[in-house]
């Protein structure tokens, strides 16, 4: 005598849900990415340079305000400048100085010597190519 299995059963997996998820995931990632880039807001001034690697490069920013940032962490340029410094240069790393155009040259040139008599040897300045100018 022959044994009833019943019906088969068709299994079938229902990717509608989860294709939806990933969308969603997706789509939280894509807004959320522009937000996660962080740094001080200076505007460069306009020149054409070679440009430089970024592996290994230590940057000293200085704002509209006069504000003096070492890799994003600001620092009062008369007391601690010095003590951050070479707290975060290893003393072969290139170093760039990220200055707005509107600062005052006499600063720009107080934070090159400074940086100079620290040891730096390798020294560069940021801007940006006037055919890259952003908003135009």
């Amino acid at each position: 005598m022959k044994r009833s299995r019943g019906k088969e059963l068709k299994q079938e997996m229902n990717l509608t849900n989860m294709i939806d998820i990933v969308f969603a995931i997706l789509i939280v990632f894509i807004i959320c990415a522009p937000l996660m880039s962080q740094g001080v807001k200076v505007d460069l001034p306009k020149a054409e340079a070679p440009t430089m690697e970024q592996e290994k490069l230590l940057k000293v920013s200085i704002t509209k305000n006069e504000e003096v940032y070492i890799s994003d962490m600001m620092v009062d340029f008369d007391n601690s400048f010095n003590s951050v410094f070479k707290s975060l240069w290893d003393g072969q790393m290139a170093v760039v100085i990220n200055s707005d155009e509107e600062v005052r040259y006499g600063l720009v040139m107080k934070v090159v010597t400074q940086v100079q008599k620290l040891g730096v040897t390798k020294l560069g300045f940021l801007t940006m190519n006037p055919k890259e100018v952003p908003g135009k």
